[in-house]
């Protein structure tokens, strides 16, 4: 009657992915808020760049101007009537240099002859360079814009590649977690299910007389507690699935997730050695702030070059035409007969320089303070793939020493169950047994499941987890 009320408490199964992790991880780099807004960042300094590029653009500029001067009869009453347009066009060069050429026409009439045409008409083409010899002089002053803003679009790629790798390692987390959620559950329910067929063995024993009333108690309380224990399992589960479903849908919370599953480990034990060196020559955080120390580099010396006086050398030369008409007035500016040319040196000295050389101190300071960030980062990586090194051995070891835990409390709650049978054992002995035995099973769930976090993170560092999903970052 009672032979076949107990059995031995077989692990339950781990459930076979129906959706694999690869397919969760696609889909939260196709719908992670965190990525849709590092990708604005990579935007913003695009845009940065073509800003800095239009400072070389052309400049056109247009003018017009009619003027009018009518003396009082009293003064003789004087008028002159002059209308003035002009075009032109200006652009930086890399060298610092300001190239202008403008053209105009003008039209001059009085009411008194002064001149052999009344009206008269002037036409002019003017040649401008300005040209800066000390502070803004050369191309590494002039580009630093463009230079900063293509190692801007750097950082942001850098920066958008780490958040990738951030919601990768999340996913897995997630993903992992749900499944020890999962199994937890289902832990518990077997739990549940040997607790009840324990409280009715020792109903029907007592009828028997061979249990007593306190024995059905002690078996209704540890079925009540293992009920307790499934609700709780089961709250845990909700909340893991609402963690991965953040990571990979957008509002989409009453979604079913189908199973999921861990796979076998077959990974070697990780080599600090190699995870140090690709970590070095991969971990975003770490490349970007050597990206911005040559952003501070450039910072700095165009600081620099900025506490020199200005001294500038400008030049032009213009071709002039005259004549009683627009058409004969353009038609003699070529023919050279009518010229002017200019050359100007000025210099401009602020007295001490005090805030130019402020600011270069500031800007030296500031590459200082990233180079010295920069080894921070350097110590904190070592340190960080140290201990994820370590993790993963641990882990490995834990799993394996909770497997045969896990073994030892099978045998153990057997053993229980048969001298329970044999009427040598008490319904408290083998709800202790039992809970020893469930104990023992989370037990090596975790472990399992924390070995791959362990995992998750070396890869993160290292950026491998890139390589090993397939993922495409632009660089």
């Amino acid at each position: 009657m009672c032979a076949r009320a107990q059995e031995p408490a077989a692990p339950p199964p781990l459930a076979k992915p129906t959706l694999t992790l690869e397919e969760f991880i696609a889909r939260a780099l196709e719908k992670n808020f965190s990525l849709k807004i590092e990708t604005f960042y990579t935007d913003i300094a695009r845009e940065s760049l073509n800003v800095a590029n239009a400072a070389f653009e052309p400049v056109f500029t247009a003018s017009a101007q009619r003027f009018v001067d009518q003396a009082a009869p009293a003064a003789g009453g004087r008028r002159t009537d002059s209308t003035d347009a002009r075009i032109g066009v200006s652009e930086f060069i890399s060298t610092g240099a300001l190239i202008s050429l403008s053209a105009s026409v003008d039209r001059n009439a009085s009411n008194f002859t002064s001149t052999a045409f009344n009206p008269v008409y002037n036409s002019d083409v003017a040649l401008t360079v300005t040209q800066p010899l000390l502070r803004g002089a050369g191309s590494a002053y002039t580009r630093a814009a463009i230079e900063r803003s293509r190692l801007g679009i750097k950082i942001a790629r850098l920066n958008f590649r780490g958040q990738v790798l951030q919601v990768v390692r999340d996913t897995e987390a997630a993903y992992y977690n749900l499944v020890f959620a999962r199994e937890q559950r289902a832990v518990k329910q077997h739990s549940l299910k040997l607790a009840e067929r324990l409280f009715e063995e020792n109903k029907t024993r007592k009828l028997t007389g061979v249990a007593t009333d306190l024995d059905v108690l002690s078996a209704q309380v540890g079925m009540a507690t293992a009920e307790n224990g499934v609700v709780i399992a089961e709250q845990s589960v909700r909340n893991s699935e609402d963690a991965l479903l953040a990571l990979i849908g957008q509002f989409e919370f009453d979604s079913q997730l189908p199973s999921v599953g861990l796979l076998p480990y077959q990974e070697p034990s990780p080599s600090f050695d190699v995870s140090y060196k690709l970590a070095r020559e991969n971990q975003p955080d770490y490349l970007a702030t050597q990206t911005a120390i040559k952003q501070f580099q450039i910072d700095a010396a165009t600081a620099k070059s900025a506490t020199k006086p200005t001294l500038n050398l400008g030049g032009s030369v213009g071709l002039n035409g005259i004549d009683r008409s627009y058409s004969r007035a353009m038609n003699n500016v070529p023919n050279g007969d009518a010229h002017s040319w200019e050359l100007d040196l000025s210099l401009s000295v602020p007295w001490g320089l005090h805030a130019d050389r402020a600011r270069w101190r500031s800007a030296t300071a500031s590459l200082h303070q990233e180079e010295t960030r920069l080894r921070q980062l350097e110590q904190n990586l070592l340190v960080q793939v140290r201990a994820a090194v370590r993790a993963v051995e641990t882990n490995q070891q834990s799993v394996e020493i909770n497997r045969k835990a896990t073994e030892l409390a099978t045998h153990q709650y057997e053993l229980e169950l048969a001298r329970f049978k044999a009427g040598l054992s008490t319904s408290r002995q083998v709800l202790q047994v039992q809970d020893d035995l469930e104990s023992a099973r989370v037990n090596e769930l975790l472990a399992e499941v924390n070995l791959r976090i362990a995992i998750a993170n070396l890869h993160q560092l290292e950026s491998s987890s890139l390589k090993e999903y397939n993922i495409k970052v632009a660089d």
